[in-house]
């Protein structure tokens, strides 16, 4: 019993390299995910899923931190701060290891299926928790298709993407946003929202799916006019003399 203890003590030990004095400092945390990734399964049920993200699929092994089933149950799988095996090859922005920079979320949903309401008021609640306790910016939900255009399709037209950006979650054009302007570049755009633009065509399907639900390869007008709204900056008030000038405090670090 008591080596178990002291062999349980030791695995949690932070890796100290022999090669140099160990001198802790306490200004450190663990690494944190700032992305969170949405997935289905492409599955016919959750303990057919569970058993795929503890063993492999025909692409190797494969896993997620989470599952959520279509009653809303939740299932974890991987820990917050482990490097969960759900993105693969992709790209958000400048984050290229997907895997490293994100929670991997997984919906059981066939992929031809609307997404149950116990399923999407149960994510709701985790990703409130994933995003206080983890301070993951809640602008940065994405589904795997976003990461991986060409590879992946996923979470799939029919996920209610509006939906959790009314929560709070993602991103969401307003209803009224007017149209682009003349020389307005979407490709631009596009990768100003963190999308890879290595195959176009697969790049406008997952916007497509992700923000019109819908298919289509070729942008048109109303993708423009969304485009043009995600990527405008908020409206700020001007300054007056009689508004408070902000002075910024001194910074603590080196």
């Amino acid at each position: 019993m008591l080596l178990a203890l002291l062999l349980t003590a030791c695995a949690h030990a932070p890796s100290r390299n022999p090669l140099a004095e160990w001198v802790p400092s306490p200004n450190q945390d663990l690494r944190r995910p700032v992305l969170i990734v949405i997935h289905f399964t492409d599955q016919h049920s959750v303990q057919q899923s569970l058993d795929t993200l503890r063993t492999r699929n025909s692409g190797g092994p494969v896993s997620a931190h989470y599952l959520i089933g279509a009653d809303g149950k939740r299932f974890q799988l991987v820990s917050d701060e482990r490097r969960a095996w759900h993105g693969g090859a992709g790209r958000w922005g400048t984050i290229t290891d997907i895997n490293s920079a994100s929670i991997g979320i997984e919906l059981d949903n066939d992929g031809k299926s609307p997404f149950a309401e116990a399923q999407i008021d149960s994510l709701l609640v985790l990703l409130e928790d994933l995003c206080t306790r983890l301070r993951i910016p809640r602008r940065q939900i994405v589904g795997h298709s976003d990461v991986a255009p060409v590879r992946k399709v996923d979470p799939g037209p029919l996920f209610p993407w509006k939906r959790l950006a009314e929560a709070g979650f993602g991103v969401w054009p307003a209803a009224d946003a007017p149209p682009a302007p003349p020389g307005f570049d979407p490709w631009v755009a596009l990768r100003l929202m963190g999308y890879a633009l290595d195959d176009r065509a697969a790049t406008v399907r997952a916007f497509r799916h992700r923000f019109r639900g819908s298919e289509g390869t070729e942008l048109d007008e109303e993708d423009l006019r969304i485009l043009y709204a995600l990527t405008q900056p908020p409206a700020t008030p001007s300054a007056t003399a009689t508004d408070p000038v902000d002075v910024p405090a001194e910074s603590d670090a080196l």
